[in-house]
């Protein structure tokens, strides 16, 4: 039996880059998938077909993740789609690159509106359709899982990109305040905190070489992350071989976090 057999996982920001990963790899382990989008519907479908074409189940659902409504309606079309969810993953996220002393309101609220509001509002949603289901034994030992993707600059500081690393350093507390709060409730609650994953919002760090050797100085282990990395941690943080997992972060950064620069002693 697939380790998801059987259960629904809700995937934001899941049309590319490691969302677009974590979606194939649960619909592999048996999962019915919910893409969820922003603007590109198109790229939605592509990922349904994906799926489809691999003999999986999915279906495409446009959303704001900033937006309460848009979050609700998502929810409400997922569990008449699917009859509930089982699983969250809260991968939508963006960058607004700006020096502190020229960032403007708009800037920062926009960061933090996506990347932490949203992940509050989803989970939110989340949990109020895990606590009225409860465990069904036969899908999973826990009533629900919320998976937050974060990133190393929950804990590392990011020059000239405050609000992204204040998103983060946020989630890391969301998670863990709802990972205690919901664990009687038997809903497990994590993070994957990836580090210099190849995506393409970061493309031009990695596709030149001479860049990737720059960046690959960050990284004990000596590579640039694949988004097949997180998706894989993904796939066992969400099944019941981790059922014993709640309130953890779990860093896929290839040692980022080790201080590199120390490497001499």
């Amino acid at each position: 039996m697939s380790k998801l057999e059987g259960q629904v996982a809700l995937v934001t920001g899941a049309t590319s880059g490691i969302g677009l990963e974590i979606a194939l790899a649960l619909a592999n382990a048996g999962a019915a998938v919910v893409v969820n989008y922003h603007a590109d519907r198109e790229k939605g479908e592509a990922v349904v077909r994906q799926i489809e074409e691999r003999g999986g189940n999915a279906v495409t659902v446009g959303a704001d993740v900033s937006r309460e409504e848009d979050v609700q309606e998502m929810f409400r079309t997922a569990v008449e789609t699917f009859g509930t969810v089982d699983i969250l993953v809260n991968n939508a996220g963006i960058q607004e690159d700006v020096p502190f002393v020229e960032m403007s309101l708009e800037q920062w609220q926009k960061v933090l509106a996506v990347n932490l509001t949203g992940s509050f509002l989803c989970s939110r949603e989340a949990a109020r359709e895990f606590c009225r289901r409860g465990v069904v034994s036969e899908r999973s030992r826990a009533a629900g899982k919320i998976l937050f993707i974060s990133s190393v600059h929950e804990v590392i500081p990011w020059a000239g990109r405050v609000n992204y690393a204040v998103s983060k350093g946020g989630l890391g507390q969301l998670m863990r305040s709802m990972a205690r709060e919901l664990a009687p409730e038997k809903i497990r609650v994590n993070s994957i905190a990836p580090g210099a994953i190849k995506t393409d919002i970061n493309r031009e760090a990695w596709e030149d070489p001479g860049a990737a050797a720059e960046l690959c100085k960050k990284i004990p282990y000596g590579r640039i992350g694949e988004t097949e990395d997180v998706a894989r941690a993904a796939v066992w943080l969400l099944s019941d071989e981790a059922d014993y997992v709640t309130g953890a972060t779990l860093f896929i950064d290839g040692g980022m976090l080790l201080y590199p620069s120390f490497g001499g002693g």
